[in-house]
């Protein structure tokens, strides 16, 4: 049975904080997503639009699509994680947003992290036992929350597929479709 089958419906929830977001990391899945035929939602703390950035430097703003206050995994078939530095780092402050997060890793819906979003799963206190990848600088807080942090392109461990950087996209897209089509 596809993930869709059990949540009646092609939506994935992409979670951002307002700012910090890089774009490439956000655009990537989002593409591959509507191209597989996937919905994806921007779910984000506030209403209006979010500035992602190339690095440092601001680059596109997106619209919200709905509110953290107002998402729940029960209406969506998946959750990716976007990274970009100040993205997760903002975003673990939000009590709402981490409970989604802990509420799609725990109800076993299919969880695609990259490169600093890592920060989202060690927060949820979801690592334990798991391997995963993320930017290097963050494997000490893997290994604190009772991860294994290995450095690979992409690495599945069940329903949760972690990825490196940007270069990572073409192989985390592809893990992240396939999981959410099975």
């Amino acid at each position: 049975m596809s993930n869709q089958d059990q949540t009646g419906g092609r939506r994935v929830a992409v979670l951002v904080a307002m700012e910090g977001i890089e774009q490439v990391e956000l655009t990537g899945p989002w593409k591959a997503l509507e191209e597989a035929g996937w919905e994806p939602v921007l779910v984000a703390p506030e209403t209006g639009e979010v500035q992602a950035f190339e690095h440092l430097d601001a680059a596109g703003t997106f619209p919200v699509d709905t509110t953290v206050a107002d998402a729940s995994m029960d209406d969506f078939a998946g959750l990716v994680l976007p990274g970009g530095v100040a993205n997760p780092d903002a975003l673990r402050l939000d009590e709402a947003a981490v409970r989604l997060v802990r509420d799609a890793v725990t109800g076993d819906r299919p969880v695609a992290a990259i490169c600093h979003a890592i920060w989202m799963l060690v927060e949820a206190d979801v690592l334990r036992d798991r391997r995963v990848t993320s930017w290097p600088s963050l494997q000490t807080d893997v290994r604190n929350a009772g991860g294994t942090w290995v450095d690979e392109e992409v690495v599945r461990d069940g329903r949760l597929v972690t990825s490196r950087k940007p270069d990572d996209l073409p192989a985390f897209n592809a893990a992240l479709l396939d999981m959410l089509s099975t």
